[in-house]
């Protein structure tokens, strides 16, 4: 599918079951991924990639506990338990998910001070990734979006990838969420409004 482009977010061990950061149900994510990565011909894997004593971990503020709030200098950020340190087990992507044919892989989060959800920014919505011009470069307007977590890095994701004018599907079915706090609901109803379609 010319101009299209499947983004498969964070299908890393850390995220799935047995994980430091399991989303529930997380490792269901692998067969209909694969079965969308068969159908399109242009393929971008994000991983999560975060040097040991991130800021983002709860484990570097004494006296924090993990998803405490914090505010950093680029806004209130989640502590999260350590996860996908850079070079571990946990941060490799699941053994079962078909890698093969992937394009590009873009690396989130190995800035020490900056946590970064999104695939096209870091959380101070500034810094950018470089997949906006990577795709944009190769003349790529569409993009499907699935992977984990729902509410988070998918939906950070999709939100980005209309701002940054392309047009975005998210495949609910080869998602799941963290629902912290409500941030499903929440994430859901930003989507709609920015025009990205669940399908």
């Amino acid at each position: 599918m010319a101009g299209e482009a499947l983004i498969v977010i964070d299908v890393q061990n850390d995220f799935c079951p047995g994980g430091a950061l399991a989303v529930p149900e997380g490792d269901h994510v692998v067969r209909p991924i694969n079965a969308l990565i068969a159908r399109f011909e242009h393929i971008v894997l994000t991983q999560d990639w975060h040097p040991a004593g991130h800021s983002s971990f709860a484990s570097t503020h004494p006296g924090k506990t993990p998803f405490d709030m914090h505010a950093m200098h680029y806004g209130e950020q989640v502590l999260w338990p350590d996860h996908c340190v850079q070079g571990t087990v946990g941060a490799a992507f699941h053994p079962d998910l078909e890698c093969t044919r992937a394009e590009l892989v873009i690396r989130k989060g190995f800035r020490q001070a900056i946590d970064s959800y999104s695939a096209f920014f870091e959380n101070d919505h500034e810094t950018p990734t470089g997949l906006t011009g990577y795709l944009k470069e190769r003349g790529i307007e569409r993009l499907t979006f699935a992977g984990l977590a729902t509410d988070y890095c998918v939906a950070y994701s999709a939100l980005d990838a209309r701002r940054s004018g392309f047009a975005a599907t998210v495949v609910i079915d080869a998602c799941r969420a963290i629902d912290l706090g409500g941030s499903l609901a929440a994430m859901t109803e930003k989507m709609k409004q920015a025009g990205v379609v669940l399908a």
